[in-house]
């Protein structure tokens, strides 16, 4: 396994912190990490692993930990039809989909932006495998990537309701997601 990178950010919509790290296994990527933060002023604390091909489409996920004092064990599995399953049951709502978004998380949008790989000026809109947090339910996210600039992406979803211009590092990890997460300075 090589490792490519690791980050820890610092939330600011729910006090926490997360460590992500990304590496690679023969053709596939795992984008792997723990999220401690609090919500409702309860602790939560979630660690996920996810794997994406070679083209970083995700294959498949775990989702593990604790959200107040209820077990989360998520398991996320594709198959090369892009049909998801959660747990073993099928998500119709999400079949094509390609990627994950992970709600409580800004480790996803790594996956469409290496995949996507769009040059200064170009966009493109997905929908995401939304992971939706608290209630961990996987819904459909129409989701718009415009790169204004070599580090800088303009971020759109839900068909616009919602705009953030983030800025990445070389690796593709969000160093800054206005008002919701931010690098921790190490």
């Amino acid at each position: 396994m090589t490792r490519i990178g690791t980050i820890i950010w610092q939330s600011i919509l729910l006090p926490g912190h997360e460590y992500c790290q990304l590496s690679s296994q023969g053709a596939e990527w795992k984008l792997e990490g723990t999220a401690i933060f609090t919500h409702g002023q309860q602790p939560c604390q979630l660690d996920y692993r996810i794997i994406c091909d070679a083209t970083w489409r995700t294959l498949g996920a775990n989702i593990l930990g604790w959200v107040a004092d209820t077990r989360v064990e998520i398991e996320l599995q594709t198959d090369p039809n892009q049909h998801w399953y959660l747990n073993q049951v099928e998500q119709p709502q999400v079949a094509g989909c390609i990627d994950l978004d992970l709600n409580f998380s800004p480790s996803t949008n790594l996956i469409p932006i290496r995949r996507l790989s769009l040059a200064v000026g170009e966009q493109a809109a997905i929908t995401a495998a939304w992971l939706r947090f608290p209630e961990l339910a996987l819904e459909p996210l129409p989701q718009r990537y415009l790169r204004l600039e070599e580090l800088i992406y303009r971020y759109e979803s839900g068909s616009g309701r919602f705009m953030a211009d983030l800025t990445v590092n070389h690796t593709g990890f969000v160093v800054d997601y206005p008002g919701i997460w931010k690098v921790e300075d190490i």
